[in-house]
């Protein structure tokens, strides 16, 4: 579903990704771990279409993201650490302003749908801009499944949520996952992702390092491994 083949990027002279490659199977969990600095976000930031990379080639669904990233977006959904939503709109409406760029038909029912799942309903006519930060990354979360999208990335998703909400999200992770999305989890939390994923990837100075099936190996294996590669 999601093929990285020899991808580089810099900002100038400092090189953040250096020769990914990297295949993502339909309907696989994937997460990408690694100390700050490692290049996770600016990977996600170039799947998701946001950022070019030096070189290199991108498929998502088999679709060149140098020629049809128009196209890929229709198929992603994205939650970043920016939550891209309209302060002086409620939850709703920016729902379903969304909706309408995704050109859903049944918008109501999905938007009530996905607000339940982040339990949002009771704020759903609330102006954005009172939300705290944890409430705002939730609707960013029904944001990014609301049109049932083929491929999910996640960055950090768990930041600013309570523990309550934070099991919630992972709900909503498995159940998209066990639906068939193909989903990509960016994360500093290394028990969490072997708990909830299919498979690990971690990236240290630009470089894919080590990944493996999460059913092979043990917490205190991967933890071992990951501390000797990253010296972290």
């Amino acid at each position: 579903m999601i093929n990285v083949k020899s991808v580089s990027k810099s900002f100038g002279m400092k090189e953040v990704l250096r020769d990914i490659n990297l295949d993502i199977e339909p309907g696989e969990f994937t997460a990408i771990v690694g100390p700050n600095g490692s290049g996770k976000s600016t990977l996600l930031r170039i799947i998701s279409t946001l950022l070019r990379p030096n070189s290199g080639q991108v498929t998502v669904a088999g679709l060149d993201l140098s020629t049809r990233a128009h196209t890929v977006r229709q198929l992603l959904g994205v939650v970043s650490h920016h939550t891209l939503l309209y302060d002086n709109l409620t939850a709703y409406e920016n729902l379903l302003f969304y909706a309408h760029l995704y050109n859903m038909t049944d918008y109501a029912k999905r938007i009530n749908m996905v607000l339940d799942k982040v339990n949002l309903s009771d704020s759903k006519d609330t102006l954005v801009h009172t939300y705290s930060h944890g409430m705002q990354q939730r609707l960013s979360i029904a944001r990014a499944i609301l049109h049932n999208p083929r491929v999910i990335l996640f960055d950090e998703p768990h930041t600013g949520l309570d523990q309550t909400n934070s099991i919630r999200l992972d709900e909503i992770l498995q159940s998209t996952s066990a639906a068939g999305n193909t989903v990509m989890l960016i994360t500093h939390d290394i028990k969490h992702a072997l708990t909830l994923c299919d498979k690990i990837v971690v990236l240290h100075k630009g470089k894919i390092v080590y990944q493996v099936r999460t059913t092979q190996i043990s917490y205190d294996e991967f933890a071992s491994n990951y501390h000797e590669i990253t010296n972290v």
